[in-house]
């Protein structure tokens, strides 16, 4: 053959490999409301850059048929782009070819660009629609999974992976999108269960759907396997770049500065006017957070789950930071199992790369009751207290108003390496509010005087006017300053300036053991 002819074939076993599972089963992805893999990389990446590898790797198995099925790429396209021009290692598995299961040489395929994106400093985005194992590879399959496994970890905290779910999760599968530092979803075709329906019914007699059981919003707003859920594909997509951002490329990078042209000496007035002046009417953190950061714009994270707590990024003074903030509109922004676990997850991704974590901070002490004592509150809200101790990126706090108990000590405070802690005048740090405190110090004095409800209503607001403001902690040098409410920004664009060479670190230690 000459080398035209040799070319010639080149081509058209190119073009097979573009194919996947053939015309019909595109169509059929299609149908579902689903894009074909490659048609996914399209929308991920920036045109023009993807470097696609092993697009002719075929599976090894000979048995139950496969040896007269060999299909170009195995049912998941791998390589590398570019994504608003910083490089990005990507997977993308092919639901038309055998069902997107997991082979020996597609999980081979997974691992050489998780291996190369460690070596070469870059995130990894893996856009999974799969069957699960591939049941003719029996244990050899399964291998693959956790050879996969294995890397997830490795990669952990060097630098960023991101799981997209863009079709059926289910199994093992499911494990490796876990470990990953973000999960997105699309409501109505993506799925994630260890086992799906049919099991469950069979073992606990229980009828669920796919969609009750381990859909997008299941997984949202209710278990928080997922951080985000989206209407559609070319939506989850655009998430996905927007995140980048706000994210490094790995853990020895700063995060990307914004492009903002918001002044850093901006003064809200609204400010002023957020916080109530009944201590126990509820506000919406949102706004002081949107009127604090640049242009308003916030790329929250877990938004539907575990809401008394918001996290997310932001730019502030075109810095990036990631946002821990308690919600009074929500349970009074009290601390509970799900949001302290859902912040401490996130602070030690900040943490892990370089993001500096600010803390606004309005919150009435950790939930009571006998299904949070039952359900290990002790050891969930110990994950954020590990999780703010641990961490060494630059810390800023802001108290709004309340900071009551132990979640006073928890939320990023300066006895916990807090970097620059400021308050309110409408600041209340105190052990507890003045009700509960009233209740328990002059228990005896007010049963026995003439009207307990006077007397109860006296000693309350005596207990305000010693404790329930920032005075005293500001004294002890617990707080660096109390501020007007108009100065947040330009303060906290001054502290974050200041803390840009921060130097910190943690005794030397293979790891440390948190509270799982």
């Amino acid at each position: 053959m000459t080398m035209r002819d040799k070319l010639d074939l080149l081509s058209r076993r190119r073009a097979e490999a573009e194919q996947g599972g053939g015309e019909a089963r595109v169509k059929a992805q299609h149908a579902k409301g689903k894009l074909s893999a490659r048609e996914r990389l399209d929308l991920l990446l920036d045109e023009g850059t993807f470097v696609e590898l092993d697009r002719f790797v075929v599976h090894r198995s000979t048995d139950f048929g496969l040896d007269e099925q060999k299909i170009y790429g195995d049912g998941v396209v791998t390589g590398h782009g570019r994504v608003d021009g910083r490089l990005v290692y990507v997977f993308s598995q092919d639901f038309t070819v055998f069902g997107g299961s997991l082979s020996e040489t597609f999980a081979e395929k997974i691992c050489k660009v998780m291996d190369l994106a460690v070596r070469n400093g870059a995130p990894v985005v893996g856009l999974n629609d799969s069957g699960g194992a591939r049941i003719q590879e029996g244990v050899v399959s399964l291998g693959g999974y956790a050879e996969i496994f294995l890397r997830n970890t490795l990669a952990s905290g060097v630098v960023p992976q991101i799981s997209a779910i863009l079709g059926p999760c289910a199994g093992g599968a499911v494990y490796s999108p876990a470990i990953t530092d973000f999960t997105y979803m699309v409501r109505g075709s993506s799925y994630m269960f260890v086992t799906g329906p049919n099991v469950v019914k069979t073992v606990t007699h229980e009828d669920v759907t796919m969609e009750a059981l381990g859909g997008a919003d299941t997984h949202a707003a209710t278990s928080g396997v997922a951080h985000f859920a989206c209407d559609s594909e070319p939506q989850c997509i655009q998430e996905i770049r927007d995140l980048f951002r706000f994210i490094p490329s790995n853990n020895l990078d700063t995060p990307p500065r914004g492009s903002a042209t918001d002044p850093r000496d901006r003064r809200d007035e609204a400010l002023l006017d957020i916080v109530p002046d009944n201590a126990n009417k509820p506000y919406d953190m949102h706004e002081v957070i949107k009127r604090i950061v640049d242009d308003g714009e916030y790329y929250e994270v877990h938004r539907d789950y575990a809401q008394n707590i918001i996290c997310g990024f932001a730019h502030i003074g075109g810095f990036s930071v990631g946002i821990v903030a308690n919600q009074p509109a929500v349970l009074a922004g009290v601390l509970d199992i799900n949001a302290s676990t859902k912040a401490a997850r996130f602070i030690r991704f900040c943490d892990a790369f370089n993001i500096p974590i600010v803390t606004f901070e309005d919150v009435p002490g950790f939930l009571p009751g006998v299904a949070q004592e039952h359900g290990g509150i002790i050891k969930h809200g110990a994950k954020l207290l590990y999780a703010y101790c641990e961490a060494t990126v630059p810390k800023l706090t802001v108290i709004t108003r309340k900071a009551y108990g132990g979640a006073y000590d928890v939320m990023s405070s300066k006895h916990i390496r807090g970097d620059f802690n400021v308050a309110w005048p409408t600041a209340e740090i105190a052990v507890m509010g003045p009700k509960g405190a009233v209740e328990i110090l002059f228990k005896k004095e007010i049963a026995e005087s003439e009207d307990p409800q006077k007397a109860t209503d006296a000693k309350i607001e005596e207990y305000r006017e010693k404790f329930a403001h920032p005075y005293i902690a500001a004294a002890r040098g617990y707080l660096d300053d109390i501020i007007d409410p108009r100065d947040t920004r330009p303060m906290l664009i001054d502290a974050l300036e200041t803390l840009q060479n921060k130097r910190d670190r943690n005794p030397a230690k293979k790891h440390g053991n948190i509270p799982l």
